[in-house]
């Protein structure tokens, strides 16, 4: 783990944003239907997913959200951090081998409550919006 220190709500404005790439592979589909326990069809069978509707093997959408949990614990607004809630809108599928970039940005600080409200988007690299939401997290970092 880094010796970085958890963050104070008054370290942050409007604005801040960070980023990540990741490309979906089959083992990551895999271990992910393994240890969710969601084995349906359209992730885990070439054979069901190419007669879908999709033509091919779609990635779990919490799979691909999980790229925010990521973003928020470690980097925005990072360690001590308590999600608080999140809401997801799947708006396109990720498909195995897809790379996606998931934004985290922040969008409305209440310093008093220690609360920050995040914009949280997720995009295939072909340009293709996949996931919008927001994100409400309590920043633990003490002033200073």
């Amino acid at each position: 783990m880094s010796g970085r220190r958890a963050r104070s709500i008054d370290e942050f404005k409007v604005g801040d944003r960070v980023s990540a790439r990741r490309v979906f592979a089959d083992a990551d589909v895999r271990a992910f239907a393994q240890l969710s326990g969601d084995l349906n069809e359209l992730h885990v069978d070439d054979e069901y997913a190419r007669r879908s509707r999709f033509g091919r093997r779609v990635v779990h959408g919490m799979l691909t959200a999980s790229l925010f949990t990521r973003l928020i614990g470690m980097d925005l607004p990072g360690r001590g951090t308590i999600y608080m809630s999140q809401s997801l809108r799947f708006t396109a599928p990720v498909f195995v081998g897809d790379e996606v970039e998931a934004v985290v940005e922040v969008a409305a600080i209440d310093a008093a409550r220690r609360r920050m409200t995040l914009a949280t988007t997720a995009t295939r690299a072909d340009g293709q919006v996949v996931i919008t939401g927001e994100a409400l997290v309590l920043v633990e970092g003490e002033p200073g």
